[in-house]
């Protein structure tokens, strides 16, 4: 199995704004699925995160996370959040495109690109489950693009339809066999 690149987070956020789209209208304040935010603040969160992964990428710290957040403002309509979401991706696979595979950044850790990569893929597909549940339509993860998520951060995953492991490995979902999660992290470090 391949480790995910920058063109498997761009489909990450494409299959974003395919499920996404078609409920601008929707109340975004009801809450996204099992998390204590509603949609609007999970919205934010994915920019928030998939620019923060392109802040570490680029100027490659190796001790800590860089001092620096983005904020959303509150009166940002989803149609904003969704181009938010663009814009942060867009930097995110712009740094990965043109990152040298053997530069590390700090997440809890040493992180390589492909981590990175999943990390933002994750981000975006997880909270996109998250959104929809809240949204009510009926979307599911991509399992290729799970796949690739649960071979690059959670290695020890257990056989299944990757879609569902997914799910469970990160707490939203249950795994037959498998007791449910409450917590859980993955493993983005690479030495």
């Amino acid at each position: 199995m391949r480790d995910p690149g920058p063109e498997d987070l761009r489909q990450a956020l494409q299959g974003l704004q395919a499920a996404l789209r078609p409920h601008l209208a929707a109340d975004w304040s009801l809450p996204a699925g099992p998390l204590d935010w509603n949609c609007h603040d999970t919205a934010a969160h994915i920019a928030h995160d998939l620019t923060a992964y392109a802040t570490q990428l680029a100027a490659a710290p190796d001790d800590a996370y860089l001092p620096c957040d983005l904020t959303v403002r509150p009166a940002a309509t989803p149609a904003h959040l969704l181009q938010i979401i663009t814009a942060a991706g867009g930097l995110l696979t712009a740094i990965l495109d043109t990152a040298d595979p053997a530069i590390r950044a700090w997440h809890w850790g040493p992180c390589d690109p492909s981590g990175f990569a999943a990390m933002g893929m994750a981000e975006t597909l997880l909270h996109t489950h998250d959104i929809t549940r809240g949204l009510a339509p009926s979307w599911t993860v991509p399992g290729e693009l799970a796949e690739l998520i649960l071979h690059r951060l959670f290695p020890d995953a257990p056989p299944g339809d990757p879609a569902a492991v997914l799910l469970w490995c990160t707490g939203r979902g249950e795994l037959p066999g498998h007791p449910g999660r409450t917590t859980w992290s993955w493993r983005a470090t690479r030495t």
